[in-house]
Parts: structure tokens; C-alpha cells; sequence
């Protein structure tokens, strides 16, 4: 593809998205960034759910990350539906009972403020991480297929990349974002189907042929029983379905989209349906990863040491014209989907949780609810320039690793107001949130000379929450 074909479909992708915009603002009421006022098809969320939940770290990285782990990040996505099922039926219904915009605030009508606080803290900075994770993917696709033609830097790419973003969301927000995650969701399947069917013509074999080439590749080993292993299948299924519960159920970015449908039937409905298909198109992108490698060693095409850039490298470089401008428009649709409501969650909870925002005084804080939203804009740049710094690792390992962490104390504070009766001395909740993580990294840290060999995966997040719940115990006071 040349420069100028990329450039010309990235403008005309995001003339799309600002007309999305434009369309679902007219007549918009204030609190409709908020909330959309409460008025969305429960079949929309589902589906523009998808593309935000695996974003373009799920586009790019899983596909690359079976060279290393095969099938087994399969097990996760197993893992997501018994998590999906704690959301539908215990945190929705209390989310819609209290009738929260902020899902935060509960802290503050269970414990107090220093709780409420601590939770708001924690999820700022999970979402600023993952974020700058997404947004560094889809920039360092940018970079290769139309910056660098130019010989413009990669900050060039990620100030464009952000700016775009806040373009169509800052005015419509959640209303906004429900339409155009739609739209986003498609682009995303649409890439990955046609990439396939590439594949197939290319390798000339028939569809019965593919599909046993594909099953019949170690790669797609779904199961690994090894204790010691970082992958074996109950840590990752756990693993799975307590961070679904924590990136999905206890993330204002995604439960604000679940709580714009109408109700709380129409709201468990679109999670049942979210994950059907979450799970349907997880299968495809990893069965993506092992026929690109294939591809590739039929053809004798010699990859990059990086996984990740697997995907893009073939997209970009061996696919037919068709199929790299459907990659294009697919994995930026996949990083936007993701990073346009994690914009807006971020704004929504600074103004609730931290300014103190309230239905009645929407319209009179527009103007600075406008300037949190480029705020954060720009905190995103900053943010992901260090990450691109320091990044030597896959993404998508990066974005769990840290969700281990960050996401643990809110875990366990959610768990012990939902699970016990106690109250707590709400001033010390800081200390425990902060205390939790630097225990549980200095555990995974000597994990092996301390545990037998035993070595920490992605369930670092369940010691966390874990270690965050204990300590909670000890400050408890009796109700």
C-alpha cells in the first residue's frame, strides 16, 4: 500500500466516525455523555462491546503470541464466562438498583471516602495504562504504513492518533461511543475473515484442507496441565474470569455502556449475547495467528523477532491490496473501539468521582468537563511515549501484567462490600491499596525460591485482590 492510499482511508474512516458523531449529538442533552439517557439497544452495546473489550491489542498481539504460547490464551477467554456471569448476575443488578453513573460511588455509600476515593484512583490509572498500551499498537501501525514515508517521528503518529479521538468524542461521549463501536466491531471481523480467506487462496487449499492444517498444528494445543507453568489451565482460567469481572465488571469504561440500555433485563441480556460472540471471535483471531505463521513458512517469508508485529509485517507487506487496506481499516477500528470509551470513562469518573459532578449541574460544567477530556488526551500522549521507551515484551502480556496489579486493590474492595457485612476504617483504605500491590509483586518477584518453584502467571491478580481483602480485615470494625 502507498502513504498516500493509507492516508486517504484513515481520513476517510474518521470522516465516517465524525458524521457517526455529528448524527447522535443533534439534540443531545448533557447528561447524554453520561449516560445516553439510559436509551440504547441492548443488541448494539453487545456487539460494540466486542471490538472495546479485545481491542488492538487482542487485533494484533494474540494472532503473534501463538508462536510462544499456542491455543492456551484460549483458557482465558474460557475463564471470561464464568466472570461474565458474576457481572449479569450479582454487579449489574446492584449498579441499576443504586442508579449510578459513576459505579465507584458505591464505595462511598458502603465504606466511606477514602474507599470511594481509592477505588476512583485505581481505576484511573488501570485505564491510563491500558490505554497507552492500545494506542501505542495502532500508532506503531501508523508509524510503518504512512509516517514513515514522511520520515515523521513516532510522537507525529501518537499526538494524530489521540487528537482523532477526541475530535468525535468530546461532544456526544457514551451516545457517541454505543454507535460507533458498532461500526468499529464490524470493521474488526471483517479484517480477520477476509485475512483468512487470503490465506486460503493463497496457500491453495480448499477449506477442508485449511481447517486441517490448522487443527492438525501443535499451535493450537488448547490445554496445558504443567502445575509449574505460567500458562496451565486453572491459573488461566481463573485467571480469565476474574479479570473479566475486573477489566469488565468493576471498569467504568464498560459497565458505562451497559448502563446506558433501558434496564436491567435488557442489560444482562446484552452481556449473555456479548459473550457468545466474544468468545466466537476470540477462536478466529487465535486459528488467524497459526495460518499467518503458516503462510509464512510456506512462503519463505522471513517475520519479525517481535510478535507483535507479525500481523502488521504480512498485512502490510504480502497481502493483496484488498486484504491490507481491510487490515488498516480493521486494527484501527480495533485500537479506536477500545480507546475512544476509555477516554470518556476517564473523563466521566474525573468529573464524578474527583470534581464532583452531579446530573443537576451538567450543563453549567460543560466547558470544564471539555477540558478533563483533553487533559487526559494529552496525559495519554506523555504516557505512551515512556511505554514506547520501555515496551520490550508482547502487549497483550504488558496490559494483563499491569491489570494484575492495579486492578487487585478494587477487586478486593468490591469483593469485601459485596461479600461482608463489616464496615471499615475508612481513613486506612489508601494504605491497604497501596500496600497490596507492592506485596504481591515482591511475592511474584521471589515467588520460585519462596513457593517450591511455583511461578506466578496472570493470577497475580487473584493474590492481589486476595492480600487487598485480608488487609481490609484487619481494619474492618463492626457494623
Amino acid at each position: 500500500m502507498t502513504p498516500i492510499l493509507v492516508g486517504s482511508i484513515i481520513l476517510g474512516y474518521f470522516l465516517l466516525l465524525i458524521v457517526i458523531s455529528w448524527f447522535t449529538t443533534k439534540n443531545a442533552a448533557d447528561n447524554d455523555f453520561y449516560t445516553a439517557n439510559r436509551q440504547s439497544k441492548w443488541y448494539l452495546v453487545a456487539f460494540g462491546m466486542v471490538g472495546a473489550s479485545l481491542s488492538g491489542v487482542t487485533f494484533i498481539s494474540v494472532p503473534g503470541e501463538v508462536a510462544n504460547t499456542n491455543f492456551y490464551y484460549f483458557q482465558v477467554v474460557l475463564g471470561y464466562l464464568v466472570g461474565y456471569y458474576v457481572i449479569a448476575r450479582v454487579l449489574l443488578p446492584l449498579y441499576y438498583r443504586l442508579n449510578l453513573v459513576s459505579i465507584y460511588t458505591y464505595l462511598h455509600d458502603r465504606f466511606g471516602f477514602w474507599s470511594y476515593k481509592s477505588g476512583a484512583f485505581f481505576f484511573l490509572l488501570s485505564r491510563v495504562i491500558q490505554a497507552s498500551f492500545r494506542l501505542f499498537l495502532v500508532a506503531g501501525v501508523l508509524q510503518i504504513a504512512f509516517f514513515d514515508a514522511f520520515d515523521l517521528p513516532f510522537w507525529v503518529s501518537v499526538i494524530t492518533t489521540i487528537l482523532l479521538i477526541w475530535v468525535y468524542t468530546f461532544r456526544g461521549g457514551i451516545k457517541t461511543i454505543v454507535w460507533t463501536d458498532t461500526l468499529q466491531t464490524s470493521f474488526m471481523i471483517l479484517a480477520v475473515i477476509i485475512s483468512i480467506v487470503f490465506i486460503k487462496y493463497e496457500m491453495s487449499v480448499t477449506w477442508s484442507e485449511l481447517s486441517t492444517n490448522l487443527f492438525s498444528d501443535s499451535r493450537t494445543t488448547i490445554f496445558n496441565w504443567e502445575w509449574t507453568s505460567g500458562r496451565n489451565f486453572f491459573k488461566q482460567f481463573f485467571f480469565g474470569a476474574f479479570i473479566a469481572i475486573v477489566m469488565t465488571g468493576l471498569d467504568q469504561d464498560m459497565m458505562q455502556k451497559n448502563m446506558t440500555c433501558k434496564n436491567i433485563g435488557e442489560a444482562q441480556k446484552n452481556i449473555f449475547w456479548f459473550c457468545v460472540i466474544l468468545v466466537v471471535v476470540n477462536f478466529l483471531f487465535l486459528s488467524l495467528g497459526v495460518l499467518l505463521y503458516q503462510f509464512a513458512e510456506t512462503q519463505a517469508i522471513s517475520l519479525p523477532a517481535r510478535t507483535d508485529g507479525v500481523f502488521p509485517f504480512l498485512a502490510v507487506n504480502e497481502f493483496s491490496t484488498i486484504a491490507a487496506v481491510t487490515f488498516l481499516l480493521g486494527i484501527t477500528a480495533a485500537a479506536y473501539s477500545s480507546a475512544d470509551s476509555a477516554l470518556t470513562a476517564l473523563t466521566t469518573s474525573f468529573c464524578v468521582d474527583f470534581l464532583g459532578f452531579k446530573p443537576e449541574n451538567y450543563a453549567k460544567k460543560k466547558k470544564l468537563r471539555i477540558s478533563v477530556h483533553l487533559g487526559f488526551s494529552i496525559l495519554l500522549f506523555f504516557v505512551i511515549l515512556i511505554f514506547q521507551a520501555i515496551n520490550d515484551e508482547s502487549v497483550i502480556n504488558s496490559i494483563f501484567t499491569a491489570a494484575g496489579y492495579t486492578y487487585g486493590p478494587l477487586l478486593g474492595l468490591f469483593a469485601f462490600g459485596i461479600l461482608t457485612k463489616y464496615e471499615l476504617k475508612d481513613r486506612f483504605v489508601p494504605f491497604i491499596c497501596v500496600a497490596s500491590p507492592i506485596l504481591s509483586y515482591l511475592i511474584n518477584l521471589n515467588s520460585e525460591a519462596w513457593l517450591g518453584g511455583y511461578k506466578f502467571g496472570f493470577e497475580i491478580l487473584m493474590l492481589n485482590g486476595l492480600l487487598t481483602f485480608i488487609g481490609l480485615l484487619f481494619i474492618r470494625r463492626e457494623s
